[in-house]
């Protein structure tokens, strides 16, 4: 038997293999899908920027860089206020834009710098800072469409009484003579029949307001031919600057007040409804039909205005003594 204690002492030496689990790890994915996504985002816009033109790549910079900052920083002034989506004043009810509205020119208009200028093909241009064009409300769309729509239609009738009043006095033998003593005109207040003092045929005797018969049956012609219409009237009595001869506190103010009395109580006597006047004023020698002579006799007249819906604008002509 060999002796034992001459064996050397065994040793057992154990291996863990390993180092392959990082291999079948998932970080790196994560980083990778970063990295394709933004180098899908990368060549997007690379592909954004070659197809806008240059006008629609100015108006993104506008969009991102506002020049218009809301001043509200609380959350219940936010998207909806507040409120349900129904609540007037909320996002559904309220037609004002979010963000900035702005208008690009077409490729047939013009680009001007700092400014959007549109050319149309008559030469007008119309012109808004960038970035501060002022969004359209429907709601005044339609109202200034309505109004445009009424004008027309009021002015198509004020043309009607013009044409019947003018047919009505060629048709009448007695009437035919005194054409040249009636002028109709347009004006900004409203359409405006006039009859004058002239060819030696007066409407009023001198210094009275008690008319003749022929000019109480013009007045009987004019409001047949406005019965239809419902706009209000306004009646002016003018004089010429000839002053009163009658003595007393008695003067040409008086006097032309009266005389569009006297019209007023002639055309109510021929059937117009006395809630279309809305004025009855004496004018004297303020308003000359003939400018240049104060005592021309056309400018002993009565101004009869069918007042329009809606008043124009009217610009003075300063260069002529207008004001």
């Amino acid at each position: 038997m060999a002796n034992t204690n001459n064996r050397g002492q065994i040793i057992i030496k154990k291996v863990k293999k390993g180092g392959h689990a990082a291999h079948h790890g998932g970080a790196w994915k994560v980083a990778y899908a970063d990295f394709v996504t933004a180098m899908m985002a990368f060549f997007l816009l690379l592909w954004l920027l070659s197809a806008t033109t240059e006008e629609q790549k100015l108006g993104i910079a506008d969009y991102f860089a506002p020049s218009i900052v809301t001043g509200s920083a609380k959350g219940a002034d936010g998207v909806l206020g507040g409120n349900t989506i129904t609540v007037e004043g909320s996002l559904k009810n309220d037609r004002s834009p979010i963000g900035i509205t702005i208008a690009l020119p077409s490729a047939d208009e013009e680009w001007d710098g700092d400014t959007l200028g549109i050319k149309g093909g008559d030469g007008d241009e119309a012109s808004v800072e960038s970035g501060q064009t002022p969004a359209v409300d429907p709601e005044d769309q339609k109202r200034k469409t309505v109004d445009a729509l009424m004008e027309e239609q009021e002015q198509r009738s004020f043309d009607k009484a013009e044409e019947k009043i003018l047919r009505a006095i060629e048709d009448d033998p007695e009437l035919r003579i005194l054409a040249a003593n009636l002028h109709i005109d347009q004006t900004p207040e409203g359409m405006r029949i006039q009859i004058v003092d002239k060819n030696k045929t007066s409407m009023f005797p001198s210094g009275s307001a008690l008319m003749y018969d022929h000019t109480r049956h013009l007045l009987r012609f004019v409001v047949t031919a406005i019965a239809d219409m419902k706009n209000r009237i306004a009646i002016k009595g003018h004089t010429d600057a000839t002053p009163y001869q009658g003595g007393g506190a008695y003067s040409n103010w008086e006097l032309s007040t009266d005389r569009a009395n006297a019209s007023r109580r002639a055309m109510i006597d021929a059937g117009l409804d006395t809630a279309r006047i809305e004025s009855v004023v004496g004018r004297a020698a303020e308003d000359p039909f003939v400018a240049d002579d104060p005592y021309a006799p056309q400018n002993r007249r009565i101004s009869i205005i069918m007042l329009r819906r809606k008043p124009l604008v009217h610009i003075p002509d300063f260069q002529n003594g207008e004001r």
